[in-house]
């Protein structure tokens, strides 16, 4: 399991990116719309691209966490992706070891080129292999265990809970990201085709990520009731907080180059299922050149909501 996504993490199908229930547009090897394996080497440039932009959202998130994690020896980031996220732990947390683990090595690779550059190597690991069983290699219990919108990614996300939750140690927080609201770039009348747009690609992406659960080795369906999950996991004092990304129109230009490469991808992904004349809307939000395209228009923007959900290993 490779994640996403904080990126994101943004996993491709975390509701890191812009559509559906917020999952993230997949990148897919078939080429005819309806797939759901996720090539995330090839994600990364994307993934990478999220995150940073996401910043401000992940920065008020840790700072909610370390009013309860203090002072953690050990912080995990669990789908890490390419490590946008594990380095703000670093920075955040400068007493912490932090180990950014995945199922990627191209990825991690990124991690650890982005943890050099920024001066965190001495402090900084990684763990490359199938999660949870991975975790099973950590020296030593974690203070603070972070699954950024990669549990979706396991097939039995009760098991995977509880796997997270035995490698805390007493007194651990175990952190995880999902739920929240899709990521919103357009307003709702363009001005050509049809209004709700945004509405109907969020359509498109429930259907992919219900496909991409069912496909997942091991799936099994679970109410996302996430504070009963960490609950049967054996953890207890469950909170729950939702934090914003908010960079109103006009967007950055980093901003318009992320939301263009989610439209491209989600025009590239749905393929047929598309209705056409969505495609064609599509088409011209995505052309460089057109005045109403999402690189020139004056009234783009992203609006992000995503859930943090903690729970703590209880010392006995």
């Amino acid at each position: 399991m490779a994640h996403h996504p904080h990126e994101p993490h943004g996993d491709p199908a975390g509701r890191d990116h812009a559509q559906g229930p917020g999952h993230p547009a997949p990148a897919h090897r078939h080429g005819h719309g309806d797939g759901t394996d996720i090539d995330w080497a090839e994600m990364a440039p994307h993934l990478e691209a999220q995150a940073e932009l996401f910043t401000p959202l992940y920065e008020r998130a840790l700072s909610w966490l370390g009013k309860e994690v203090t002072e953690p020896g050990l912080i995990v980031d669990v789908g890490s992706g390419p490590g946008v996220v594990s380095c703000l732990f670093a920075e955040m947390f400068p007493g912490a070891r932090v180990v950014a683990a995945d199922g990627s090595e191209p990825l991690l690779e990124r991690a650890r080129r982005r943890a050099d550059r920024l001066g965190h190597r001495d402090r900084f690991g990684t763990l490359a292999g199938e999660l949870p069983d991975a975790l099973g290699e950590l020296d030593y219990p974690a203070d603070l265990l972070w699954a950024g919108r990669s549990l979706h990614h396991l097939g039995d996300q009760r098991a995977a809970l509880a796997a997270f939750a035995e490698r805390l140690a007493p007194g651990g927080t175990l952190a995880i990201i999902e739920g929240g609201l899709p990521t919103r770039f357009l307003p709702r009348d363009l001005g050509f085709g049809r209004p709700g747009l945004e509405a109907r690609l969020d359509a498109l992406q429930e259907e992919w990520f219900a496909r991409m659960r069912t496909e997942l080795p091991g799936s099994v369906g679970e109410t996302e009731d996430w504070a009963a999950l960490l609950g049967a996991a054996g953890l207890t004092h469950a909170r729950t907080r939702t934090f914003l990304l908010d960079l109103p129109a006009p967007a950055p230009d980093r901003a318009r180059a992320y939301i263009a490469a989610t439209l491209s991808r989600l025009r590239d992904v749905h393929g047929d299922a598309l209705d056409p004349a969505d495609r064609a809307v599509l088409d011209r939000l995505l052309d460089p050149q057109d005045a109403s395209g999402v690189h020139r228009r004056a009234d783009v923007f992203v609006l992000a909501a995503h859930t943090v959900h903690t729970a703590v290993r209880p010392v006995r």
